[in-house]
């Protein structure tokens, strides 16, 4: 019985997309793992910015410094 848990951050993700989700997950696993939808699992989690990182920042920080540095150099 396949169980997929997907992280996503709290940014205001609808119902509906949540919905797309699970759906896009359940297709995949019938269609490469030929499983039979009513067998699988997808369990959605919010998570906030501050509890995962890339490249050894803080999302929300990584973000910020994108941001700055798209902002200088279109300047």
């Amino acid at each position: 019985m396949p169980y997929v848990n997907i992280k996503i951050t709290r940014e205001n993700a609808t119902p509906d997309q949540k919905a797309a989700l699970i759906r896009g997950v359940t297709d995949l696993l019938v269609e490469v793992l030929n499983k039979d939808p009513a067998t699988t699992f997808v369990v959605i989690d919010e998570v906030a910015l501050e509890d995962w990182g890339v490249g050894g920042l803080p999302v929300a920080e990584f973000r910020r410094q994108r941001l700055s540095a798209a902002s200088t150099a279109s300047s």
